[in-house]
Formats: structure tokens, C-alpha cells, sequence
């Protein structure tokens, strides 16, 4: 007799995506979007790795809460993800900080963020939460970590690293047993503890916690009562239920999607310039640890109709190339040179110009003879005919932010500063 498959449990799931935080190490990159909405790989936005995770695992209903100037990503995620049906019990909930539970009291924590609005929750009748950020770069399937929470019988699972240990210093570190029961929880700790099985590595936290919502909420409201709480999962939720509960580490490695392509489990938090600058531009190596063109698990997001991009001009000096390079639609290169660059959607780059390693956000203007190294151009920006970024370290400092790898950010309001 054939052995029934058991009922995925991600149909039964709700994805709850925390996506309101400010991200401030990104300097400029963040001063009119949340990080999440900040854009990645030539036509996504971070937070669509998330959600893309979570809708390819089976998740049918998601909610993401908002906070920091929380418009783009609201207008990302109305365009993008409304896609979904609630005749097909499939839901999609915006939750900006609305001052549902006081009249001034917003969102106080990333617990809070959820507690706020337990009523919304508990009507959907999930029997499982998963509580995502949604600020980090990865493929992950979530069926099978809330596999091995219902297996183990955990009160939380919570998704883990394994990262050289002394690199775990700016992470909350799991201590675990030989089961990976975690026996404390730990935040940024100056010798943190090693992995049983992996003496040279530690288990860091990636912010992704499984519960049964009811367990959760009776959690919630518990912290909600307590006055000296911070309502902060890593800093009151999960130490309190590793003394108090069972909690389990699910390593990354166990769930992570990888194509053939894909050597290593990839995960990135491209929280600061240099991050982001590199893991935009590592997307142009022949084989890029990240395959963004996995069709088994593909990245939604919102796809804008544009035309395809175009090359033009095939001159001596002014021919229209791009050589390892990503280049979105609608954009068109007007005899420049591209080598080693990652330009979105809908960039005009002109004649006689050069882009090296350079992130180029949507809708930029570069104008003629521009010679531009190792930069992130914000959206919108308008390039100076004949603008030279990457050549002279001093000046750049004194006229763009300039990081400690030598990436220059330009925003348009530096450009303005020039005139």
C-alpha cells in the first residue's frame, strides 16, 4: 500500500514579514525608502527575496508590516504582489504602523509589530507563523523548517548561520547542544560560543523564528504585560522561551535553495555600501554565487512593461558595450562602455562615457565623457557631462560618500552641490 505524503504544512502557515526598519548604514540609499524597498540585482527590490521565498514554499498568506517611510515599499507591494486571491483562502496584508492598539503608541519593537495586530492573525486561523526580515538576500524553503519544528516539537525554531565564530561577534549567537536544543541565547557576544559539531563556527541568528500562533500569542501578550520589556523578539520573545521553553536551531544549510550553479548556501545582509556595491556586482561574474535565473525558484517582484534595452553607435571611441555586465529594460547605451556594472531599469548612459563597477539605480541620466568607478548612483540621478568619480580619492570624498572600500554613493542632491 502506497504511503500517504503528508499535508505541506506551508498551506497552514502565515509569512509574516518585519519591513520597518530604517537600514541606516545604508547612508543616502535610505533616506526616502525603508532598506527593504531598496532595489537589488537590476530589477528587484530586497524585500522581494522574502516574499519570493515564502510564496515559492507554498505560503498562500503573507502580511508584511510597515513602518520607516513606508511609502515605495507600499507602492511596490501594491504593484507587485496583489496577486493574490482570497477565494483561493490566499491573502497579501499591508500593516503600516497605524496606532491600532494606543493613539500614540506606533510600532515599539518587532514583537509589537506583530502583537498590534494579532487580531488580524488570529481571524486567518493559521496554525503556524513564521516570522521573517525582510532586509536579507537568500533562497529559502520554509516548508522545511516548519517540518522539523513540528517534528522536534518546539515551542520556536529559529533559522541559523553557521559563520566562522569570530565573525559572530555582531550577531545574537544560538549555544546549542549536540541536538541543537538552543541553551542560550546570546547578543553580540565578544567570544561567542562554538558549534558542538563545528568548533571553528557559530550559529547566528537570521531573524527567522517559526511558532504555533497560538503559542505566539499567548507569548505577545505576555510581553505586552510586562513593563521592562523592550518587545523585541531577539531581546525579550527568544531569550525568555530558551529559559522557559524549547528552542531549536534550524540551520540555513539544511533548507537553503541552491541551483546547479549554486556552490555554497547564499546569504547576505547588504546592510552597509560596500555589501550592497559588492553583492550587486559579484551578480556579474560568469558563475555568481547567487542564481538569480533559478526558474525552479524564481524571484518575483513587479514587473514593469518596458521596451527592451538597446546599444547603439559602433564607432572608434563610441560604440554602445556592455562586457559582464547586467543591463534592465529600457535602458539605452548611446556609445558608452559598460565592463563589470549593473544598471536598472530605464538608465541613459551617453556617448563617449565609461562605467566601471558601477550600480546604476532606475531612471539615471549619464551624461557625455562621464568616467565613473566603483559607484552606487541613487535613482534619478542626472551624471555632469564629463563627471570623473574613481580617480581621486580625496576629491571624491569631499563631494560624494565615499566608503572605507573606496565606493563612492551619489545621490542627487550631492550632484546639486557641484553647480
Amino acid at each position: 500500500m502506497e504511503q500517504k505524503r503528508p499535508q505541506p504544512l506551508a498551506r497552514d502557515a502565515m509569512a509574516y514579514v518585519l519591513a520597518g526598519g530604517r537600514g541606516s548604514r545604508l547612508a543616502e540609499l535610505t533616506d526616502v525608502r525603508a532598506k527593504p524597498a531598496v532595489y537589488f540585482g537590476g530589477k528587484t527590490r530586497i524585500i522581494d527575496f522574502a516574499l519570493s521565498n515564502a510564496l515559492n514554499s507554498g505560503i498562500r498568506r503573507i502580511g508584511v508590516a510597515t513602518q520607516y517611510k513606508a511609502h515605495s515599499l507600499i507602492r511596490h507591494l501594491q504593484r507587485g504582489w496583489n496577486f493574490f486571491r482570497p477565494e483561493r483562502n490566499e491573502s497579501f496584508d499591508i500593516l503600516p504602523a497605524s496606532q491600532r492598539v494606543s493613539e500614540t503608541q506606533w510600532y515599539e519593537g518587532t514583537a509589537d509589530a506583530v502583537f498590534q495586530n494579532a487580531d488580524i492573525i488570529e481571524d486567518y486561523g493559521v496554525e503556524y507563523m513564521v516570522i521573517l526580515a525582510g532586509d536579507h538576500i537568500y533562497k529559502m524553503d520554509y516548508e522545511l523548517m516548519l517540518r522539523q519544528h513540528v517534528d522536534e516539537g518546539a515551542d520556536v525554531t529559529i533559522g541559523c548561520l553557521e559563520v566562522p565564530r569570530m565573525e559572530a561577534t555582531g550577531f545574537g549567537v544560538m549555544h546549542v547542544d549536540e541536538k541543537d536544543r538552543i541553551i542560550a541565547f546570546v547578543e553580540k557576544p565578544a567570544d561567542p560560543p562554538a558549534i558542538p559539531d563545528k568548533p571553528d563556527y557559530a550559529l547566528a541568528s537570521m531573524g527567522i523564528y517559526v511558532f504555533r500562533t497560538a503559542f505566539l500569542m499567548d507569548q505577545l501578550r505576555r510581553d505586552a504585560s510586562d513593563p521592562q520589556s523592550s518587545r523585541d523578539f531577539g531581546k525579550d520573545i527568544i531569550p525568555y522561551i530558551v529559559k522557559n521553553g524549547k528552542a531549536v536551531a534550524h540551520r540555513f544549510a539544511k533548507s537553503c535553495v541552491r541551483s546547479s550553479f549554486e556552490r555554497e548556501a547564499y546569504w547576505r545582509d547588504v546592510g552597509t555600501v560596500d555589501a550592497y556595491w559588492e553583492a550587486n556586482i559579484d551578480l556579474t561574474d560568469i558563475t555568481p554565487e547567487l542564481d538569480i535565473y533559478d526558474r525552479d525558484w524564481p524571484i518575483w517582484t513587479y514587473a514593469e512593461i518596458k521596451p527592451p534595452a538597446k546599444f547603439v553607435h559602433d564607432e572608434e571611441g563610441r560604440r554602445g558595450s556592455a562586457i559582464s555586465s547586467l543591463v534592465a529594460g529600457d535602458c539605452i547605451i548611446s556609445g558608452a562602455a559598460l565592463r563589470r556594472s549593473l544598471i536598472f531599469t530605464g538608465a541613459r548612459v551617453n556617448s563617449f562615457s565609461s562605467l566601471d563597477e558601477a550600480v546604476v539605480l532606475p531612471n539615471c541620466h549619464v551624461g557625455r565623457n562621464a568616467q565613473l568607478t566603483r559607484v552606487v548612483i541613487d535613482r534619478g540621478v542626472k551624471i555632469p557631462e564629463g563627471l570623473v568619480v574613481g580617480e581621486d580619492p580625496k576629491l571624491d570624498a569631499q563631494r560624494f560618500r565615499r566608503t572605507e572600500k573606496g565606493v563612492c554613493l551619489i545621490t542627487q542632491t550631492m550632484i546639486d552641490r557641484l553647480d
